[in-house]
């Protein structure tokens, strides 16, 4: 099998792992390296020459593209719309919020809801904090 092959299997395995080990987007940048050396390598370049658009590739975009792509990631909650903009506040118990069922009040609307662990619940009046958005369902902690 021809190297560059080899460079863009180890790019791929390498996307995969960032994946599924959280997405820490270094070993993403890592495969973008390897896709660089890969595609050195498919043109008839050296070894030495593949190498070293590798390592190049790869210390750029760690440098460059990751801060960026991270701070897209980690959007400001004062920037976030919709129902995303909705997680982390707090809202107040209508009716009993349980692990089936129960309705809060949430940015001045009625909301149905039940408790994020499913054990808890929560009695009318009490303030409960948004965890996530399930559809049209709050699912809340105390």
């Amino acid at each position: 099998m021809d190297t560059w092959v080899w460079w863009i299997v180890a790019a791929g395995v390498l996307a995969v792992v960032d994946v599924l080990t959280g997405g820490t987007l270094i070993l993403v940048m890592i495969a973008g390296g390897a896709v660089a050396g890969g595609v050195t390598a498919a043109v008839g370049a050296p070894p030495a020459v593949a190498v070293g658009v590798f390592a190049l590739t790869t210390v750029a975009l760690l440098a460059l593209v990751r801060p960026v792509a991270r701070r897209h990631l980690r959007t400001v909650r004062s920037l976030r719309t919709g129902v995303a903009a909705l997680v982390g506040s707090e809202a107040v118990v209508l009716e009993v919020v349980d692990g089936r069922d129960g309705r809060i009040k949430l940015g001045g609307e009625i909301w149905s809801a039940r408790s994020y662990d499913g054990d808890s619940a929560f009695e009318v009046g009490q303030r409960v904090h948004v965890l996530e958005i399930d559809g049209a369902t709050a699912l809340v902690a105390g």
